[in-house]
């Protein structure tokens, strides 16, 4: 039986870095390790409570908190907007914590990678996003940890699968985290 990793990736952009960085994870998904990415995350509605009534959650939302509730594991890849976490990913979070102490990350394993422009690679954003993902319920892997700097420079020429670096530590990543799910289960 495989274990079931959704992974949520924050940025919407066609040629993101950090869609190539997801990419390259579902490709290295070592043997045991089912990585699945979620679509449509751009199509959720921020998050209101006034919208999440049980019989009328809208469906984008109830699509989301089903793939998530299916999985054993998150993993959410981060870029760094403005020093922080992009708010569609924030905004997936909030989805998934709720309802309050019954959310579909709710103990769950869930790590958090990612990459960007600057020299430290997301690691606020990551950082907001352990964070907020630990807050909603999750069961946040603190040292499961992947910043790749400079993604414009890095990945100019080279998909990160291609890269038997980025490839060596993604795998590691999946390991780690599918690791967490049996004690998490127990």
């Amino acid at each position: 039986m495989s274990v079931r990793v959704l992974g949520l990736v924050g940025s919407l952009r066609a040629g993101s870095h950090n869609r190539q960085l997801a990419e390259a994870a579902v490709k290295l998904a070592p043997e045991g390790v089912e990585l699945a990415l979620y679509e449509g995350l751009g199509e959720v509605p921020f998050y209101n409570e006034d919208i999440d009534v049980e019989g009328s959650v809208p469906e984008a939302a109830a699509r989301l908190r089903e793939a998530a509730a299916s999985a054993d594991a998150l993993l959410l890849f981060s870029p760094e907007y403005n020093g922080t976490i992009p708010a569609v990913l924030k905004n997936a979070i909030d989805w998934l914590s709720r309802p309050y102490g019954a959310g579909a990350v709710s103990g769950k394993p869930v790590a958090v990678v990612g990459t960007a422009f600057g020299r430290y690679g997301g690691v606020w954003a990551q950082d907001e996003a352990r964070k907020a993902v630990g807050i909603a319920g999750g069961t946040v892997l603190e040292d499961v940890k992947l910043s790749i700097p400079d993604s414009v420079g890095r990945f100019a020429e080279l998909h990160p699968a291609d890269d038997a670096e980025v490839a060596g530590q993604l795998t590691e990543v999946l390991t780690r985290l599918s690791a967490a799910v049996a004690p998490a289960a127990a």
